[in-house]
């Protein structure tokens, strides 16, 4: 008889999570009958308390927001990736106890990018500043050759950006946000933003735009990411970070793999469409 193994997305909210139609479609694809993947409202009080109660039959954690931080003094170990941004998105739980912390989100991007054929570009603007905004900085350091400019709403902001480039090695600049149209001419553009703050910017969305990378997947396609691709340009979606990172902690938690990725995607894209018929 199988051992039940468990995995489940932690944040709040979380309700609007995709991640179990993702890792459970994984799970029914690998063939893995006796693994679960649940959701859980746990915010920054609770979460010790949660990760504390945590008993052998648990693989995996996924963090989302406001976690991602919150969760690293609770850990045995953090990958490089996840140190270098200071945000854990992924938690393994060995069989020897040790919990350890990784960041999908970096690598997960990426992958998504080079899968729309975007390898390398001289330059790039990011959109927001926010803990996703580190991530797409540490992903930009491994694509992008010149320098990346960083539009932001305060002082505090921009300040952060620059540290973040100065860990990471990458030449940050940065604008005010008022300035944000600008950010529309660079090849490569990162939009870290919540829902509705890019919708300005789409009327000034260039005759011969080169690629987007909009993070949000719900709702979906953005004013932004709608114009943009009119225009001729290349779109990605949050819905593209969100399987390429989930088919990384899959593999990571379960042992198995290589990760189903077209299966993921066609999880996540039902699951979204029977919401839109809500």
């Amino acid at each position: 008889m199988s051992t039940l193994r468990r995995a489940a997305v932690l944040g709040s909210p979380i309700a609007h999570s995709l991640s179990p139609d993702l890792h459970r479609a994984a799970y029914a694809a690998l063939g893995l009958d006796s693994w679960s993947y649940e959701r859980f409202d746990v915010d920054e009080a609770a979460l010790p308390g949660f990760v504390g109660g945590l008993d052998s039959s648990w693989a995996g954690l996924s963090l989302t927001m406001p976690l991602k931080r919150a969760i690293i003094p609770l850990l045995d170990g953090i990958s490089d990736a996840a140190a270098s941004v200071g945000a854990v998105n992924t938690v393994v739980l060995g069989e020897d106890g040790r919990r350890i912390g990784d960041n999908t989100d970096i690598p997960g991007m990426v992958a998504a990018l080079r899968e729309r054929g975007v390898e390398k570009v001289e330059s790039a603007a990011i959109l927001g500043a926010g803990a996703t905004a580190s991530s797409a900085l540490a992903a930009l350091s491994q694509i992008c050759t010149g320098p990346v400019t960083a539009y932001v709403r305060s002082a505090a902001r921009a300040d952060e950006m620059r540290g973040w480039g100065e860990r990471l090695g990458v030449d940050v600049r940065t604008e005010d946000w008022s300035a944000a149209d600008r950010a529309l001419h660079a090849p490569l553009v990162v939009a870290t933003t919540p829902a509705g703050s890019t919708d300005t910017l789409s009327g000034a969305v260039p005759d011969a735009p080169g690629t987007l990378f909009d993070v949000l997947y719900e709702p979906w396609p953005t004013e932004l990411a709608s114009r943009w691709a009119a225009a001729g340009g290349t779109v990605v979606g949050g819905l593209d970070l969100l399987v390429h990172q989930a088919v990384l902690q899959v593999e990571q938690m379960t042992g198995h793999g290589p990760g189903p990725l077209a299966v993921m995607r066609a999880a996540g894209e039902r699951a979204l469409a029977a919401r839109e018929r809500r």
